[in-house]
């Protein structure tokens, strides 16, 4: 495996590329670090002694197992530097691919729009050309996950193509406890391959410089080619799954030959002793030199102190209000949120250029609608739906010299008819992207990404484009929030653990519909309980938590506006989880102003009652989500607006204990007793309840409140909500009522 990495890195090296972006798992993985990578061996023996792998201004990261590390050195061949970026993995193998892919693909463009800021010239430039991905993979799992299928099956498509991957298959025969045949229906781990017509070298690795023939051969083809190619190397391994396992209880006969032979190092050098390449005296002194070398890094680990992590390149600075603001760690004091409100005229251009095409453009009749209710609004300056503060935020973010991505299924069009960020001509089929033809002047751009019908590979790919580039704003929207279920790994082990293992940061965005509007028992939730039990969110509100990602419900397209400039009006970044709205998108009453987006403004991570607090209040109802619309009018429609106050928190995880103390204290002053109730439309054993429970209680206890916050809502249920009709209706229904019951 070394030789073959060390030779494929050196061929790109000396083809011009100066980044590799490599994945891999865990096994071999120390060697490549201390070996060709040049990881110090003294913090190996630091990090197996108990301590920490890396520090971060402000706190202390939770880190991650010592076969999970990452290193990005400078290598140098013939002269030629290259920089190897060595991706930190989970144990989930082969989840780190797409990750890899996103970062590939970032990286050149992040390169490309270098040049194009220096004003060279771009002539001649393709995707490929300095930057290679390269993954590394375990037979079984290469046949046996399907993130594998999904990520070959992006890597031609226009908007993820990133020039070509070399796949090395290390190849040993074996799946855990389970022999090949029983592993696997096709001859061949590398069949998967066949799918997008991989070319696949078999090569045995007992023979060193055959490998170092494939490994040049499969460079030559990506280099011309620019496609993904797969060498399978033919080893095996001396252990069973782990150095503790005794592989001779499940497979005697496959490792009586093994002990048997000979290994690769020993055969290697008696060939070049006979050769008369090296003599005996040099190897012994070679081996010798390396086991001092390894007895002095030991001895030094006692006095090792792990690195400060540094936020250099790309991510030593963000272009934020025209100034290069410094970027920090989350944890830091320094860390602050800028100004994300835009004024009306500059809001006004982007509004209009949202919806421009070129001339004698022929969009379809029905978007005609679209396209003059939309300037409408933004000419009133009132109306401002969902959609449309969207393409404020974008096309305000692309001024200020940001690039952004949204990636998912039906993007341009929305899942939902509603979003209609790009427009096909129907006599050509030739397609605009509004926000990319009419807003001159807009050093960023927008990327529309309609995806393959893949969830884990495809947030994984942006998830990896956000790691590269601070100045891109990545979203990845599910067509239904649900659907999330399908990249829970990622969310997992990416977007909720990544900065708390590996100090790595991250703006993703996650947009995920969600809202029981049908009686449907999927597509209604995007699993809010499951998002919200991933944070490190502290139930003491006296306790600075550094939040791993931020988990919001909005209620209004501003606040909406305000989150995704948020992302990247920050001198950090952090993971956004958005339940997004379905319905909503086309309420009425969910609408904004210009106003409500202009400069000063920003999100409320609590929207108090439009109505002041009065002593006739009786009630005070909490709540997230788009439950509140009917709320509202159902209060209205019982006259119970002066005994009835409605309050929205707005972002639950860091929860607002602050925000919402502020607007809940005026209530705790009434003559008379105030319920205080929780209400949601999913049931008891989802959504918010189970995080908010204990929260509230403290915010009310803190005020001197006493009474614990009563829940209103669906009892337990094993699906999100019914299928049948009559039976969401009632319960629907029941929910409603159960606010007001009483009164």
């Amino acid at each position: 495996m070394l030789p073959a990495l060390d030779t494929l890195i050196g061929e790109a090296a000396r083809a011009g590329m100066t980044h590799i972006v490599l994945a891999m798992p865990h096994r071999g993985r120390l060697s490549l670090l201390t070996g060709l990578l040049g990881y110090d061996l003294a913090a190996v023996f630091h990090k197996i002694n108990g301590g920490a792998e890396v520090l971060v201004d402000g706190g202390q990261i939770n880190g991650d197992i010592l076969y999970h590390q990452a290193a990005s050195p400078t290598l140098t061949y013939d002269g030629k530097d290259i920089k190897v970026s060595l991706l930190p993995n989970p144990s989930h193998l082969e989840f780190i691919n797409p990750v890899a892919l996103g970062k590939t693909r970032a990286k050149q463009h992040s390169l490309l729009k270098a040049l194009e800021k220096g004003e060279e010239s771009m002539e001649g430039c393709t995707l490929g050309d300095e930057v290679m991905c390269i993954q590394l993979h375990g037979d079984s799992s290469f046949t046996g996950q399907g993130v594998v299928m999904e990520s070959l099956g992006c890597s031609n498509l226009p908007h993820y193509t990133s020039g070509g991957t070399v796949h090395i298959i290390v190849n040993n025969n074996m799946d855990h406890a389970t022999p090949a045949p029983f592993a696997r229906s096709s001859a061949y781990s590398s069949d998967v391959g066949k799918m997008i017509n991989c070319p696949v070298l078999h090569v045995n690795g007992d023979h060193p410089e055959d490998v170092i023939r494939a490994v040049k051969i499969a460079f030559e083809y990506r280099n011309q080619f620019r496609k993904d190619i797969i060498i399978d190397l033919l080893v095996y391994r001396r252990c069973g799954n782990n150095e503790l396992d005794e592989p001779d209880l499940t497979q005697p006969l496959m490792f009586q030959k093994i002990r048997a032979k000979r290994g690769v190092p020993e055969l290697y050098e008696e060939k070049l002793v006979a050769e008369g390449t090296l003599s005996k005296d040099a190897a012994l002194s070679l081996r010798n030199s390396y086991k001092a070398t390894i007895a002095e890094a030991l001895s030094a680990s006692a006095s090792y102190s792990p690195p400060l992590a540094k936020l250099d390149g790309q991510w030593s600075s963000a272009k934020i209000d025209g100034e290069d603001a410094k970027m920090v760690w989350p944890s830091s004091p320094k860390a602050r949120t800028f100004d994300t409100g835009v004024g009306a005229e500059s809001l006004k251009v982007v509004g209009r250029a949202s919806v421009s095409v070129p001339e004698k453009f022929d969009i379809h009749p029905h978007l005609h609608g679209f396209v003059n209710s939309r300037l409408t609004a933004i000419e009133k300056g009132q109306g401002i739906d969902w959609i449309t503060a969207e393409a404020l935020a974008f096309g305000s973010l692309m001024l200020e010299g940001c690039d952004v991505r949204i990636a998912g299924q039906e993007i341009g069009k929305g899942i939902f008819n509603h979003r209609h960020a790009m427009f096909v001509d129907r006599k050509t089929d030739k397609v605009v992207v509004p926000l990319n033809y009419g807003l001159g002047g807009a050093t960023g751009k927008l990327e529309l990404v309609n995806s393959a019908l893949s969830e884990v590979a495809a947030l994984a790919f942006e998830y990896g484009a956000s790691w590269e580039r601070p100045d891109l704003l990545p979203i990845w929207e599910a067509q239904f929030g649900d659907f999330a279920n399908g990249a829970q790994v990622i969310i997992d082990t990416f977007v909720s653990g990544a900065e708390a293992k590996w100090a790595k940061q991250s703006g993703i965005v996650l947009v995920l519909p969600h809202g029981l509007d049908l009686p449907a028992p999927e597509h209604s939730t995007c699993r809010l309980e499951r998002m919200l039990q991933l944070t490190n969110d502290s139930f003491d509100p006296q306790c600075k938590t550094n939040i791993n990602m931020h988990v919001v419900f909005p209620t209004t397209p501003a606040q909406y506006f305000h989150l995704l400039r948020r992302q990247m009006k920050r001198n950090y970044r952090k993971p956004l989880v958005v339940a997004g709205p379905k319905l909503l998108l086309f309420h009425p009453a969910a609408s904004s102003t210009l106003a409500d987006m202009s400069p000063g403004t920003k999100f409320h991570p609590v929207l108090p009652d439009a109505l002041p607090p009065t002593s006739g209040v009786e009630r005070v109802i909490l709540m997230s989500g788009k439950l509140y619309y009917d709320l509202i009018k159902e209060r209205a429609a019982r006259g119970l607006d002066g005994r009835v106050a409605i309050v929205r928190i707005e972002e639950l995880a860091p929860f607002p204990f602050a925000h919402l103390a502020d607007v809940l204290q005026p209530y705790t002053g009434m003559s008379k007793d105030v319920e205080w109730v929780w209400v949601q439309e999913e049931p008891r054993n989802q959504g918010a309840w189970s995080h908010v429970k204990d929260r509230l209680d403290t915010v009310l206890k803190d005020l001197g409140v006493q009474q614990g916050v009563r829940y209103v809502g669906r009892r337990e249920s094993a699906v999100p909500a019914p299928g049948i009709g009559k039976v969401y209706e009632v319960q629907q229904k029941a929910v409603v009522d159960g606010v007001f019951a009483g009164l």
